[in-house]
């Protein structure tokens, strides 16, 4: 955004007019493609077994359409989500900050408005996106939200954060495998390359020139491992006021590499570190997310994965069940 541009709403209705146009556009194509999707969906999930005489229960059925915000709300003492409650999607970005601000001070808790990428009601709801790999990925894991309703993994969503943090590793795990399973099979053609392997560089004996000498990439999910372990470390010692400041000081360092994070606090980590299918990241040191994983991988396949899992809802069992 350009921050000398006055009249916003002039300057950009051209931009919006033509904006307009493409969601009309959306809109007229949605119910043939979402039908197509569906039904590709479908087919893998028959092939791979998980459903009932060849048909997925509940069937998979999905819209793509604009979500609501989701408000997080977490102590200030432990990161831990407390509540998750839906916003007009319309609010703009400074009535969030105001939102956040009345409740921390009212509550004295840390909150923060954030983007979801889709909804486990029924039908389930999918963010619109031009990334039609992530738009397979999310339609799979909305279902398997959907199917594990069935077992107490499901059921038993909002009971405690180790069941939660349990369910969406789960469903991200399952909707990454299935949204592959349906780009090789019917769209090989988007499958992304391999990427480059990096190659070491070696610098002259001269003295470089500063700009000259090549940085290393900025590790988004080792960085904020980081950030979340040394904020558990800090709180776990009862300072509040130290991590606080610390996770600003760390989002800081985020937005000079790129990053444009609103905030780093207490629900930041609460809502994110849930999503535990890759190490690193949020999570933090939460051996959930590794234990996850390490049914996968001792699981003959994806389908066996999801029937065992959606029956456990604690640490303790999944740690009982991978010691058997």
């Amino acid at each position: 955004a350009d921050p000398n541009i006055q009249d916003k709403e002039t300057y950009s209705q051209d931009l919006r007019a033509e904006l307009n146009e493409l969601y009309t556009r959306q809109s007229q194509l949605a119910p043939l493609a979402e039908a197509v999707l569906q039904g590709q969906i479908t087919q893998v999930l028959a092939e791979i077994g998980l459903t009932s005489g060849g048909q997925p229960i509940p069937n998979v059925w999905y819209h793509s359409t604009r979500l609501p915000w989701a408000l997080i709300v977490s102590p200030r003492e432990r990161i831990e989500q407390t509540a998750n409650i839906s916003l007009n999607m319309d609010l703009t970005v400074d009535e969030h900050a105001i939102l956040e601000s009345n409740i921390d001070k009212s509550l004295n808790t840390s909150t923060l408005v954030v983007p979801i990428g889709g909804v486990g009601v029924y039908p389930t709801m999918v963010a619109r996106t031009t990334n039609f790999e992530w738009l397979l990925n999310t339609i799979a894991h909305e279902w398997i939200h959907n199917y594990l309703m069935f077992a107490p993994l499901g059921l038993m969503y909002t009971e405690n954060p180790e069941t939660r943090t349990i369910n969406e590793t789960t469903a991200s795990i399952a909707g990454d495998e299935i949204g592959r399973l349906v780009l090789e099979k019917f769209y090989p053609e988007r499958i992304s390359a391999s990427p480059t392997t990096l190659q070491l560089v070696s610098a002259s004996f001269d003295i470089p020139d500063p700009d000259d000498i090549p940085r290393p990439v900025f590790d988004f999910r080792e960085q904020m491992y980081i950030t979340r372990v040394n904020a558990d470390l800090l709180l776990a010692e009862g300072k509040i006021d130290e991590a606080e400041a610390y996770m600003e000081e760390r989002r800081q360092v985020f937005l000079r590499n790129g990053y444009l994070l609103r905030k780093i606090n207490q629900a930041y980590f609460a809502f994110h570190g849930a999503y535990a299918d890759a190490p690193g990241g949020a999570a933090g040191e939460d051996p959930i997310g590794p234990a996850v994983r390490q049914l996968r991988e001792q699981s003959e396949s994806l389908t066996d994965f999801v029937n065992t899992i959606r029956w456990i809802t604690t640490l303790d069992e999944l740690q009982e069940e991978l010691n058997q």
